[in-house]
């Protein structure tokens, strides 16, 4: 099978599997088209009884959105959905320009498109797609990952071997390849599990490549196919025909082993739900990678979160679709969402966090015991003026200022609280033998919201 037209192939092959073939024959009437339409059904819309307590912004949330309809129109339609078809219309998974696409979110998988590798949260992985050398024995493996790195590869041989840079196709899996060859031509086979017509898990080889492959030394869970110049057109196409990898974010742990992917909306459950993670950045004390939503449209509020995540929490736990899909006419439930007194939890960028109150505590009790006078640590000296300094350029980077007011991913301070690489130091604060202790999430929540909140001195 040509690689170029892998994804073309593997869903024709699927569809006539899951369909039996041909199947039965169909005397029609001239003139005539046998159509029975299946068309969705709607569940009941609910009730819930009003909040009647003196929050004003419980109030609000309820004033503003006392439905799930509402919610879309004013809320996601603001927030993620509109702009046009720039933000998650039909060109942007998930689809949430309508209510109807809005409410398929619930129990739907995330990060099905999920653009670069490095934005893959672990528990949106699915359980990848199977990787076997024909010949070679041994079962077939779950596939981590898999890229092809353009260009010249040199020759290689027993004294030149290749390593994790090398232009070729490059394919790592759960499990290490069985033997001791160094080198060998072989045809991979990759294999997809599917469920067919008569309920039975079947496997489908729908792609191959053959070529020479070696294990890199020392690690035999990572294959590296040598690519010539006429094998480049396929081995581009198998990189992008929708093979379905078990470690998408390449950190070496299969998220799907620890459970079923995370939903888009887990009903009844608005911490395990991957939409509010994305908007709060992170989920049960994981960070999610990537930028935190939404990108350019206004954030939410509390008001606004607080409607969200009541919509969630109020949402049957278990509920599957068999009832019909959920009606967003139904009332959101406040007065019985725990939320409406955790508000603090919802992580609302900007609410809640002073600098006085909030940012300076954590300043001092983590950060003052190595940078303080005479001799600070990194000749940084965080006590005395420590709102003015935190303004000012970095020793260690003068290209970036300690916090630049808007924008944490400019600001040196964030950078090394977080451990980004690109500041090629150890990720702060040290205990006193010198080892990175990370705050707390909560902590690194505040400095953030702060942040983005404009850095205010309050």
């Amino acid at each position: 099978m040509r690689t170029r037209s892998l994804a073309s192939a593997l869903a024709l092959s699927l569809l006539l599997a899951a369909c039996g073939g041909r199947g039965p024959e169909v005397h029609q009437v001239e003139g005539l088209i046998p159509f029975t339409p299946v068309r969705p059904t709607l569940a009941e819309a609910v009730s819930a009884p009003r909040y009647t307590g003196s929050d004003p912004l419980v109030q609000e949330a309820q004033a503003t959105y006392p439905t799930g309809l509402d919610l879309h129109r004013k809320l996601v339609m603001r927030t993620c959905g509109g702009t046009n078809g720039v933000c998650h219309n039909q060109k942007e998974y998930p689809d949430m320009h309508t209510p109807a696409a809005f409410s398929t979110l619930l129990n739907a998988p995330c990060n099905v498109q999920p653009g670069s590798w490095s934005t893959v949260f672990d528990r949106c992985e699915r359980v990848g797609d199977l990787f076997r050398l024909e010949g070679q024995g041994g079962a077939a493996s779950q596939l981590g990952w898999l890229d092809y790195v353009p260009g010249d590869a040199p020759t290689l041989d027993d004294a030149h071997l290749p390593d994790e840079t090398m232009p070729g196709l490059h394919v790592v899996l759960a499990d290490p390849v069985p033997g001791t060859f160094t080198q060998r031509w072989f045809t991979g086979t990759f294999v997809r599990n599917f469920v067919n017509a008569q309920g039975n898990l079947e496997g489908l080889a729908f792609a191959q490549y053959t070529t020479t492959w070696w294990p890199l030394p020392g690690n035999r869970r990572h294959l590296y196919g040598q690519v010539a110049e006429w094998q480049r057109e396929d081995a581009a196409a198998l990189a992008v025909s929708g093979l379905v990898q078990g470690d998408h974010n390449r950190n070496g742990h299969f998220g799907a082993q620890g459970g079923a992917p995370t939903p888009l909306i887990r009903p009844g459950v608005p911490e395990q739900s991957y939409l509010v993670a994305r908007l709060r950045g992170h989920m049960e004390g994981q960070v999610i990678p990537g930028s935190r939503m939404p990108l350019a449209n206004q954030p939410p509020s509390v008001p606004d979160m607080l409607a969200l995540v009541c919509f969630i929490e109020g949402l049957p736990k278990g509920w599957d679709g068999s009832q019909g899909a959920w009606n967003l006419a139904s009332d959101i439930n406040f007065e019985s969402c725990s939320y409406k007194t955790r508000q603090d939890e919802l992580n609302v960028v900007g609410q809640g966090v002073t600098f006085s109150g909030r940012i300076k505590p954590i300043i001092d009790a983590n950060c003052t015991g190595c940078h303080v006078s005479p001799n600070p640590s990194g000749n940084l000296d965080l006590t005395g003026n420590t709102y003015q300094r935190l303004l000012e350029a970095s020793v260690a980077r003068p290209d970036l200022k300690l916090v630049q007011p808007g924008q944490p991913e400019k600001s040196y301070l964030w950078l090394m609280l977080v451990g980004d690489g690109s500041t090629q130091r150890r990720r702060m604060p040290l205990n006193d033998q010198g080892q990175s202790v990370p705050l707390p999430q909560d902590q690194l929540d505040s400095v953030q919201n702060w942040i983005l909140a404009g850095a205010l001195n309050d």
